[in-house]
C-alpha cells in the first residue's frame, strides 16, 4: 500500500502536465496494485500452505515442526514470506538440545525442515533482512550474516554483564530487549525489565521503559511492531511464568499506554504464553503456548482486524 500512495502523490504531483502522462501513471498505479494484490502472502503456498486462522487461535502447521522436541519460542518469516525459522528444544528451560530450523519455498513447494544453528534460539532478521540474530545459553546475543550461499556460522553480538532476551531491531535503528542491566545478576529474572538498547562505537545503552509496562516480576517477553507503535507484552507473569498477552501503545512522548489484554480467545486461562510475533504482512499473531511441555505448541490468530478494533476503541493516542 505504501507504493500505491507514493504514486497517488505523484499523479497529483504532475496534475496540470500533459495528458499523455495520466494514462501513464494510471498503468503504473493499476500495476501496483495488481501486484500488491496478488503478492506471495495472498497465495495459497503462503504460511507453509497452512489455512488461516479467524479470530480464535489455532495451532499453526500441526505435525509440521514437532519432528525435534518441543517447538517453542519466536518465529520469523522474511519480508517475502518465502523463509520460515523457527526454534526447538528437548525441554522448557534446558537449552541443551536446543536449535533453529530453516523452510524455504523454493518456488513450488515448501522444503523440509533444515536444522541451521544448535544451542541457539529466537530467530530475528533484521530490518534488511543481511543478518539474523539469535539468543545464546549465556543470555547474550548472537549474529549469523547472509551470504549468497546460505548463512554464515554465528559469533557473538553483545555478551554483557547483564542479561539480554528478545533481542528485537526496529526501523529506527532502536533495539528492544528484555534486561536487567544495573539491577543485578543476570540470572535473576524477576530484575528483567522491557528496555530499549542503542549502540554507539563506545557504548551500549540500556533503558527501561518504565512504568506501566513494566513491573516487580520478570518483564522480557515481547514483540515491538517494527515502526515502535505498539507492543504485543506477557503480562500478569506469575513465578512459574505462566502469563497472558495484553498490548500497549506508544504515545507521542514515547510513554506507553497501560498494558490491555488481547481478550478472551486468546487469554483462555492459565498457560504459558511468549514468543509473540506478528508477521511481516501484519495480519497474524504468533505466539507459544503450553500448561505442560506435553502441549506446548505454535499458536496463530488473525490479529489486522484485533489491532484496528484495539485503535478505535480508545486504547491507541494516535
Amino acid at each position: 500500500m505504501d507504493q500505491q500512495t507514493d504514486l497517488i502523490k505523484l499523479l497529483i504531483k504532475f496534475n496540470g502536465m500533459k495528458t499523455y502522462m495520466a494514462p501513464l501513471l494510471f498503468l503504473v498505479l493499476t500495476s501496483a496494485c495488481t501486484n500488491t494484490k496478488n503478492s506471495f502472502w495472498n497465495s495459497s503456498a503462503a504460511y507453509l500452505g497452512q489455512i488461516p486462522p479467524t479470530d480464535t487461535p489455532k495451532i499453526f502447521a500441526t505435525g509440521m515442526l514437532t519432528d525435534s522436541g518441543i517447538v517453542l519460542g519466536r518465529v520469523a518469516f522474511s519480508k517475502n514470506g518465502k523463509e520460515f525459522y523457527y526454534g526447538y528444544a528437548s525441554h522448557w528451560f534446558d537449552p541443551n538440545g536446543s536449535g533453529i530450523k530453516q523452510i524455504i519455498f523454493d518456488g513450488g513447494k515448501w522444503s523440509t525442515p533444515k536444522v541451521l544453528f544448535e544451542n541457539l534460539s529466537i530467530p530475528t532478521l533484521s530490518t534488511d533482512e543481511t543478518k539474523l540474530y539469535l539468543a545464546g545459553n549465556n543470555s547474550d546475543v548472537w549474529q549469523s550474516e547472509r551470504t549468497p550461499d546460505g548463512w554464515k556460522k554465528p559469533i557473538v553480538f553483545l555478551n554483557k554483564r547483564f542479561g539480554l532476551y528478545n533481542f528485537q531491531p526496529t526501523n529506527s535503528g532502536t533495539f528492544y530487549v528484555g534486561s536487567n542491566a544495573d539491577q543485578g545478576d543476570r540470572n535473576d529474572y524477576n530484575s528483567y525489565d522491557f528496555c530499549t538498547l542503542t549502540m554507539s562505537t563506545t557504548d551500549t545503552i540500556i533503558k527501561s521503559l518504565g512504568l506501566p509496562l513494566n513491573t516487580r516480576g520478570f518483564d522480557g517477553d515481547f514483540y515491538v511492531a517494527p515502526d515502535e507503535s505498539y507492543m504485543i507484552v506477557s503480562a500478569k507473569e506469575t513465578p512459574d511464568y505462566d502469563s497472558e498477552l495484553h498490548i500497549s501503545f506508544r504515545k507521542p512522548d514515547k510513554t506507553w499506554t497501560d498494558p490491555t489484554s488481547l481478550g478472551p480467545l486468546i487469554n483462555d486461562g492459565i498457560a504459558h504464553r511468549f514468543g509473540q510475533y506478528v508477521s511481516p504482512d501484519g495480519k497474524y499473531l504468533f505466539y507459544t503456548k503450553g500448561t505442560t511441555e506435553k502441549d506446548t505448541n505454535i499458536y496463530w490468530v488473525r490479529f489486522d482486524d484485533l489491532l484496528q478494533k484495539a485503535r478505535q476503541s480508545g486504547l491507541s493516542p494516535m
